[in-house]
């Protein structure tokens, strides 16, 4: 490999290092921080506890925020460190970074932005799950209104049109599963 493919290091700028490093902390504590409520509200619903499903929900929606604001952080070090690197923002990586950086600086940098994206990976497989487990719930709950309304009892349409809410079972057969993750 010839070395004009190699980036070129650039003088190093530990004032911008340190608030990268740091800030790859505050977003691994965050995403752990996350993950750790998500996990709780797969539980949660699993074991059918409503009132634990929206608590955590509530604490789902401030972690958010947090996020959000983390967000906001990091686009302002990616612009920095763009403007220095030379490129824009959106073209910093953990390797355009590195020219910034000692070897050790780089290496800490680059497993602390792999084991985020690890985080990441797996907070959105567990909220996805938890979206499946939940519509599951849902229409289990649909199905169990539409056997209590077998008597023709009238509720609303989504047009807000008073219908009946019975809905026509197949030679009125019923089939129920219990289905646990």
């Amino acid at each position: 490999m010839s070395t004009a493919a190699l980036p070129q290091a650039l003088s190093r700028d530990d004032a911008l290092v340190g608030e990268i490093v740091a800030h790859l902390d505050e977003q691994i504590l965050s995403a752990r921080g996350l993950l750790a409520v998500v996990l709780e509200q797969g539980s949660a619903i699993r074991a059918r506890d409503v009132q634990g499903v929206v608590r955590l929900a509530g604490i789902l929606r401030g972690e958010m925020e947090q996020r959000a604001l983390l967000e906001e952080r990091r686009t302002v070090l990616l612009a920095r460190a763009g403007a220095r690197l030379g490129v824009t923002a959106h073209e910093v990586t953990v390797h355009a970074l590195a020219r910034l950086m000692s070897a050790q600086q780089a290496q800490l940098a680059t497993a602390r932005s792999a084991e985020l994206k690890g985080l990441l990976a797996e907070l959105q497989r567990e909220h996805r799950s938890n979206r499946a487990l939940m519509q599951l719930e849902l229409g289990f709950l649909d199905h169990l209104m539409g056997l209590l309304a077998l008597d023709g009892v009238s509720g609303y349409d989504p047009q807000g049109s008073s219908t009946s809410i019975t809905r026509p079972r197949p030679q009125g057969a019923l089939h129920v599963l219990d289905l646990r993750a």
